[in-house]
């Protein structure tokens, strides 16, 4: 027997955990080489995992719903097997490796957990309300001084409320920026190690009501009630704690975009049938963007404490909407480096994937700086929320016709001309006012000079 273990897959550079959301397999089946075995949730996609083997599935260690850390094993496959034997081992594992078990009322055999995965979950500690932690974030709250009344107090955005990685080092940054004071409790402090569930019930009583025992408010009258779903928690806490964590300014400014859009009137026919790619606005913003970055290089940055760290790569989301209503923001990667013609067709091939849920985790890290086309949707102009860590982020408004004064050789005169709002929000811990305005002044001028004349 030649057993494969089949690990949680890193999806991103900053992800550290993913739900389990739909095994396609059970004990038992056979599997070929990159088939798919497991659908995959992170907080910034859902993904297909595939096989890594050939054979025989033996074991699942997780089930559907389950918050998985990255490289840990989650089934084993028998690449060896010719599938004889098998359909027993399940029923098998859990008599030989948890005897007292058997009496259970209700024994679910198709999901059986080796002995060495107990370590795990045993180190894992669960706080008042019963809200799990893993090991790697108990780990950090301990070399971080953070005791389990504190951590109680760290909203998550993990499955369930569950605070990851990324949200306590958020927290741990923010505190020692003074954006967050520690929970004091009578006991002294103590970072809580991996038995800390059978150690801490007294700082637990000690603790704040946490925002889980917050009983949900009476609602009266004719209403209909719907729930979040995962994407749109994950939205939510997203848009509170970029909020929380950057004081925002909004610059407004208008542009005259008159020679651009008779521009793309003019060649978007000749230019689908010569690339075979639709030309749209929002190439056309992005180029304007990256020019205007290299003019000003603090845009395309982000804040670690008291340090500024500007970005050399210039990657530009893309605010883009599902089908289900809510937004998801692919990345541009180093759209410097690209022409008209090339970020037309990243645009094109991320605002399809993203319409067919088919982005993978790569296609949303990375972002340096964000575009969000409020016009769209008939929108005149907005207030966008920074895709944090990012410090500013553009929002377009929808192209109108209106009367304008014109300066000419002849004198003023009053025309017609299509006129658009831009609006910049951005972190005033790093980008001030003057920053702000010059750099959405550049992206206006930048626009209005658009050549007529270009050539496709």
């Amino acid at each position: 027997m030649a057993i494969v273990d089949l690990v949680m897959p890193k999806m991103g550079e900053s992800i550290m955990e993913a739900t389990v959301l739909k095994w396609h397999k059970k004990p038992g089946d056979k599997v070929k080489m990159d088939e798919t075995l497991l659908e995959i949730a992170t907080d910034k996609v859902d993904s297909e995992v595939p096989s890594t083997a050939e054979g025989v599935i033996t074991e699942i260690l997780f089930k559907e719903n389950d918050v998985v850390p990255v490289g840990t094993v989650i089934a084993r496959i028998d690449s060896a097997s010719n599938g004889s034997a098998v359909a027993a081992q399940p029923a098998a594992a859990p008599a030989q490796a948890a005897p007292q078990q058997q009496a259970a009322p209700a024994p679910q055999p198709v999901y059986t957990a080796p002995a060495q995965q107990a370590a795990p979950a045993a180190a894992a500690a669960a706080g008042d309300g019963g809200r799990f932690y893993s090991p790697l974030v108990l780990n950090i709250a301990g070399k971080e001084g953070i005791n389990m009344a504190e951590l109680e107090q760290i909203p998550g955005t993990g499955n369930e409320g569950r605070v990851t990685k990324k949200d306590i080092l958020n927290y741990v940054a923010n505190r020692k920026g003074g954006g967050a004071a520690p929970v004091s409790v009578p006991a002294a402090p103590q970072a809580p190690q991996q038995s800390a569930p059978a150690a801490a019930p007294q700082q637990q009583a000690a603790a704040a009501p946490t925002p889980q025992a917050v009983a949900p408010s009476v609602i009266s009258g004719n209403v209909e009630i719907i729930e979040m779903d995962r994407m749109r928690k994950l939205i939510a806490d997203h848009m509170v704690r970029s909020k929380a964590t950057s004081p925002h300014v909004t610059s407004f400014t208008e542009a005259d975009v008159t020679n651009l859009v008779r521009w793309r009137d003019k060649v978007k026919g000749e230019f689908e049938k010569k690339y075979g790619e639709k030309i749209t606005y929002t190439p056309i913003f992005i180029e304007a963007i990256v020019n205007c970055i290299r003019k000003y290089p603090m845009i395309n940055s982000s804040v670690d404490g008291d340090r500024i760290i500007i970005k050399k790569d210039i990657n530009i989301g893309m605010a883009t909407a599902l089908p289900s209503g809510n937004l998801i923001v692919p990345v541009i990667k180093n759209a410097d480096t690209k022409n008209l013609l090339g970020l037309s067709k990243d645009v094109n091939a991320m605002a399809m994937a993203a319409r067919n849920n088919k982005l993978k985790a790569d296609d949303t890290q990375g972002g340096t700086f964000t575009l969000t086309n409020v016009g769209t949707f008939g929108s005149l102009m907005g207030t966008p929320i920074i895709n944090q860590p990012q410090v500013a982020i553009l929002a377009v408004g929808s192209i109108k016709k209106r009367p304008m004064v014109l300066e000419t050789a002849e004198g003023d005169v009053i025309a017609i001309r299509h006129m658009m709002y831009l609006s910049l929000s951005y972190d005033h811990r790093i980008v001030d006012g003057a920053l702000g305005a010059r750099f959405l002044t550049a992206i206006a001028n930048e626009l209005e000079a658009f050549e007529p004349d270009r050539l496709v």
